[in-house]
Parts: C-alpha cells; structure tokens; sequence
C-alpha cells in the first residue's frame, strides 16, 4: 500500500496557498533544471490548476486531454516527463503508457518518465500501472507538494542517463535536461536563453516559429518592438556560434520569425 502525505484538492491546494501558485514556487522550489512536463489530464479545472503552479515552479507545461493529443505532443514536443490521469475520453491513460514503453526509439521515447496520476486508488490499479510502464503513481486527491517532489526525483533519475534524452538534428545535438549542447564533438557556450532558443527550434527543425510564439516560449513576454530586437539579437549570435562551427543554422524568415534549417533534417 502506499502511504501518503495528508490529501488535498486542487481546491484546497490554492486556498492554502492564498490562491498564489507563485507562493508554492517560494515555498517549494528545490532547484530543479527547467523541465518541459507533459500534463494528460480530461478534467479542466485540475488541469488548470495543475498547469498554474507548474508553470509558477518554472516548468513549461504542454496540455492535453486526451490520448490522441497526448501522443502527438509526446512525438514532436518531446517532453521531459509526463504527467498521466487513466481515465481520458478517448481511451485509458494505460494504453497511452503501455504505447509509448513498446516505442523502438523513434519519434517517441521509451524511456520518459512517466507518473500515474488518478482517482483509481485500488492496489490492482496500481500494480497495473507499474506493470505497463509508469514509473510512479499518485492518488486523487492529491498533495500538490507530494506530487511535485515526486516530479522532481523522477528528472533527478533521469539526468543520470546522460545521451538517452538528447535531440539530434544532423550534426547538432542538445541535452535539454543538463542544458549542453554539441556540433559533432564540440561543445557550445551557450547562454540560458541561446540555448532555450535553440531548443524550441530543434524540436522541428524545418518549421518556421513566429516571432510571436518564441517570445511567448523563450522570454515568456508579448511580441513588443524591444522584445523584436531582443529575439533578433540572441539568434544573431546564436547564428554565429553555430557558424564558427562549419554548420548555417538558424534561418531568418523575414517578416515571420525563425527556423533552425532548410530540408529535412539528415
């Protein structure tokens, strides 16, 4: 049987915290890396509540609500954990833990985190979650504290696996959970933002990002005149370091925003 500590609701989470999710960051925060969670969760106001103090303990939180979207995100978002409820209105959470353990590797990773979080409180429920492939399992109705140091230790066991969660895009690879990244066998010297910027453009590396959408990703402010100019500079550089490397990477669309390369990446 698992023990717990002491349950709440989302609810009675946010009153405790004076309806704050920032108060949770202060009173919480336990120096993690900047991680981007996936949250697979039908019922909208724990899911609202959940993405809140997520994002408030500096995560990024990629949302869905069913299956079929979960398993999109988890192929081109390429999420560092996932946060999974059972019981989604186009299948059960199980078979979407069950899918992505049986991945070859491909656009889905078989080894991401991923934590069981439901109402289903039956010991038979919780063998058969570890036994499709989660690797934790919290109980509704749930601690907010609980659940994000359980997070915190499933990423703590993850950076131990220092290639299995790298992105690849022809010569270039990132590490997104130590923050490195390398051309060939080369490492980058890369500030917090350069590498968060070539991050959000290495998950597709033929889409073009609005300036729009990486302010919102990398600096988590609106599309201003001074925020212009903020992107523009930091992928200037960006392109440069890149370039004393031998690789042109990061392509400005004029008038849209960026890409990381043209073609398919090799």
């Amino acid at each position: 049987m698992l023990q717990r500590h002491a349950a709440i609701s989302p609810a009675g989470a946010a009153a405790q915290a004076g309806a704050n999710p920032g108060l949770l960051r202060t009173l919480w925060s336990m120096g993690e890396t900047e991680a981007t969670l996936l949250l697979v969760e039908d019922h909208r106001a724990t899911r609202r509540f959940l993405a809140d103090n997520l994002i408030a303990d500096n995560f990024e939180v990629l949302e869905a609500d069913t299956v079929r979207a979960a398993r999109e995100l988890m192929r081109t978002r390429y999420p560092d954990a996932a946060i999974v409820d059972l019981g989604l209105p186009d299948g059960d959470g199980l078979e979407l833990i069950a899918l992505a353990r049986r991945s070859d590797g491909g656009a889905v990773d078989p080894d991401l985190p991923l934590l069981v979080l439901t109402g289903r409180t039956g010991e038979l429920e919780l063998l058969r979650g570890f036994r499709r492939g989660c690797d934790d399992y919290v109980a509704k109705p749930f601690s907010y504290p609980e659940l994000h140091a359980r997070i915190a230790a499933l990423l703590r066991r993850t950076r131990r696996r220092p290639t299995a969660r790298r992105l690849r895009v022809g010569a270039l690879a990132l590490d997104p959970l130590s923050r490195q990244a390398w051309l060939g066998e080369q490492p980058l010297s890369l500030s917090n933002k350069e590498f968060a910027l070539l991050r959000m453009l290495a998950r597709e590396p033929t889409r073009v990002f609005t300036r729009e959408e990486l302010l919102r990703a990398v600096w988590g402010i609106r599309s201003t005149e001074v925020a212009t100019r903020t992107l523009d500079s930091h992928a200037a550089r960006l392109r440069r370091k890149l370039l004393a490397g031998g690789v042109r990477l990061v392509v400005n669309v004029w008038g849209v925003g960026y890409r990381l390369m043209d073609g398919e990446p090799s």
